[in-house]
């Protein structure tokens, strides 16, 4: 029999449109002579809908789903159960609503509320395999500042930066807060700490640029990075598969066609049919000395933050030294372009995220998960409030 596997897209996400992308190309390229997909679509509002007019991406652009119906998400000896909504009315002469059971969940989704281990904190508590890690890698993966601290403490070579709350900015700390920027030196880079595809960033050349990016970041995060920007840098990506100490990297590429950073109509919306390749160099233009260091911290960062699967490391090359900028663990269209050039197709690709989930998930069901001693039985009466 085929497995059955759930691809999460849209979710609260300011990044809902890019998991729509991604989500349907891994439907689109699944295997399905082994698998049965289905496409599970959580709407900006929340609620969770399955149908087969979801599988197609048309759909989206007209905002017509047919068939689509509302259900809520269950549990059962270690599978996702998807009940219809109980608001769904099955009398006699109406459709009859189908409950499915997933075996896999495969979250393609990206940003705040889907990516930052919300979707897995769920599925790990009821023990069903769930694609790209853990809570600890997503949430680590989706701060910008955790991550960073991490990679410190790795010893990853990364630019210089501070950060900030907003309720510090708009409160009594705003001058000190200002000071402590400035002592990095213009131009800076200033972002939410938790938001990806370069929403809500901008650099900044003066002070007045200054706040005008720091008040954008706030409208969109909490919590605020603020990081030296490298002049004429290029940006190098390399994506890792695998999971523990079984690694391998990818290919690196290299964005080409962009300024000072990449922004999110630079990444989706200018790019035109048939021009991908106009808009990155696979495989980057680089020394061989500087691909291994690449490949090298890309693989120590997957394990910093204990990713699994298949996941992007962006970095910045000024020429002489490599800093590592971020990771991605669950990068936009898988990075798929990344492995192709190593002979790996984007069916094996996804197959081989789907084997490494199942592997994680054993290795979490071999941990010993309680310790009884029968300890309320043991403190007696001493437990009582007096």
């Amino acid at each position: 029999m085929k497995k059955s596997i759930g691809i999460i897209i849209g979710g609260k996400s300011v990044e809902h449109e890019v998991s729509i992308i991604t989500g349907m190309q891994v439907f689109e390229n699944i295997d399905k002579s082994i698998y049965e997909p289905r496409i599970i679509y959580i709407q900006k509002d929340g609620r969770w809908y399955v149908g087969n007019s979801l599988h197609d991406i048309n759909n989206y652009k007209i905002k017509k789903f047919d068939d689509a119906y509302e259900v809520l998400p269950g549990f059962r000896n270690g599978k996702l159960i998807l009940y219809p909504h109980p608001d769904i009315k099955q009398r006699f002469f109406r459709k009859k609503y189908n409950t499915y059971e997933i075996e896999v969940v495969f979250p393609a989704v990206h940003g705040t509320n889907t990516e930052d281990g919300s979707l897995h904190g769920m599925f790990q508590i009821n023990g069903v395999p769930c694609a790209f890690g853990s809570v600890l890698s997503s949430a680590v993966g989706m701060d910008k500042v955790i991550m960073k601290k991490v990679f410190q403490s790795s010893n990853l070579p990364i630019v210089d930066y501070t950060w900030f709350y907003r309720s510090g900015f708009k409160g009594g700390e705003k001058e000190k807060i200002l000071e402590e920027i400035e002592k990095l030196g213009y131009p800076l880079i200033v972002k939410p700490a938790n938001l990806g595809s370069s929403v809500g960033i901008n650099k900044s050349k003066d002070f007045n640029e200054l706040i005008y990016a720091i008040e954008v970041a706030m409208s969109y995060d909490r919590k605020i990075i603020v990081e030296k920007c490298i002049e004429n840098v290029r940006e190098i990506n390399c994506a890792v598969m695998g999971y523990e100490n079984d690694l391998m990297a990818s290919l690196c590429e290299e964005p080409i066609g962009w300024k000072e950073f990449l922004t999110y109509e630079d990444k989706y919306v200018s790019k035109k049919k048939g021009d991908s390749e106009s808009k990155k160099r696979i495989p980057a233009d680089i020394d061989k000395e500087v691909e291994d260091t690449i490949k090298n911290y890309a693989k120590e960062v997957f394990k910093a933050v204990d990713c699994c699967g298949n996941a992007r490391i962006d970095f910045l090359y000024d020429g002489s030294n490599v800093y590592v900028n971020e990771i991605n663990t669950i990068p936009g269209s898988l990075g798929f372009y990344l492995w192709e050039g190593a002979g790996i197709s984007f069916t094996d690709l996804i197959s081989q995220i789907i084997q490494l989930s199942e592997i994680q998930h054993e290795q979490r069901n071999a941990n010993i998960t309680t310790y009884d001693i029968d300890l309320l039985n043991k403190l007696g009466n001493s437990g009582k409030h007096k």
